[in-house]
Order: structure tokens, then sequence, then C-alpha cells
């Protein structure tokens, strides 16, 4: 199949995919060599005689066994992580600061602390002092400056 170069580059520009791609039928290179145009070229694919091979994917074969494997628990190991381990211990703080600044600022919107007590506990929490939620409402009892909850009618 020597000398069917140029044919192969009209073909790969007029179907518009690499020239690795474009196949010949072997039972019909005299044709093929006599397509000098790209009309001709343009022809012999819609015959058929040119044709496209299908592009080749990646396979999710890999994928698929290593997620089976991380639903049973696997591949969840100190190794597996990434970003640094401080980055995980930023996550918890993030989640636990803003469940209790959302307490607080619920008790203020409900009058059940004061704004100096809101803005003191805000400040004893930014410190780190309050483990979660429950803490900080233990705390408030304990000290006395958690008012009662009006009963809803």
């Amino acid at each position: 199949m020597a000398g069917l170069r140029s044919q192969r580059t009209i073909a790969a520009r007029l179907i518009g995919c690499g020239e690795t791609r474009i196949r010949f039928d072997p039972l019909r290179t005299a044709d093929i060599a006599d397509a000098i145009t790209a009309a001709d070229v343009k022809t012999l694919i819609n015959d058929g005689v040119i044709f496209v091979l299908p592009k080749k994917g990646n396979s999710n074969a890999r994928i698929k066994k290593n997620l089976l494997q991380k639903k049973k628990g696997r591949k969840q190991g100190k190794g597996s992580k990434k970003g640094k381990r401080s980055g995980l211990k930023k996550r918890a703080w993030i989640t636990r600061i803003r469940s209790i600044r959302s307490e607080l600022n619920k008790l203020q919107e409900e009058n059940r602390i004061e704004k100096k007590t809101y803005r003191r506990m805000y400040n004893i929490s930014k410190s780190g002092f309050f483990r979660s939620r429950n803490h900080l409402l233990v705390h408030l009892e304990r000290i006395g400056l958690l008012k009662e909850a009006k009963a809803k009618k």
C-alpha cells in the first residue's frame, strides 16, 4: 500500500480525525491510488472504501474496582490521604466553630442571652474553649446566663 500517503492525509482532513485512524479496503487499493483530488477521496469515503477506526477510550475497570474496594473500607490508610494532616484538623475546626456561632446567633435572636453575653461567648468560642454546641449550652446554664425559652402558644 505504498504511495497512498496523500490519500490518507486528504481523508483525515475531510473526516476530521488523525491519519492513524484512517483505513483502506485492501481489495480496492487501485481505486484509492487513482483518487487524486479531495472530491475523489470523498466519494471513496462515501462508498466505504476508505473508513475510520473507532476512537479508543479509557477503561473504567480499574476505577470501578478501586471504588468497590473503598466501599468495603479499603484504601483509606494514611498513604492514600491527599494534603496535609493539618487540613483535616482545619476542616473539623471550621465545622465546629460554625455550629457554635450559629447556636449563639439563634440564642441571641430568641433573646435567651444578652448582647454582652453573646459577645463574650463569641470571643471565648474563638479561643477554642468550647468542644461543641452542647458544651456551650451547658456552660451558659452553669454560669446562669441562659434565660428560659418562652413557650409558644
